[in-house]
């Protein structure tokens, strides 16, 4: 083995582990905006009714 395959060696795997954290970097960018998109969904979901205690369908839910 040369001195000049070593070196493309090297090198090769200098760039695969470079991809490696730009693919990571905007795997984890993805993933914060879905967050984001999801609390936007459940913050805008309207409030949920107390259950009725006396009344019909007070243990079972009927809201819909």
């Amino acid at each position: 083995m040369d001195v000049s395959s070593i070196a493309a060696f090297a090198s090769a795997n200098a760039m695969a582990n470079a991809r490696q954290e730009v693919s990571l970097s905007v795997l984890k960018k993805a993933m914060d905006i879905q967050e984001q998109s999801a609390m936007q969904l459940l913050e805008a979901l309207p409030p949920v009714p107390a259950p009725s205690t006396g009344a019909a369908g007070g243990v079972i839910d009927t809201w819909v």
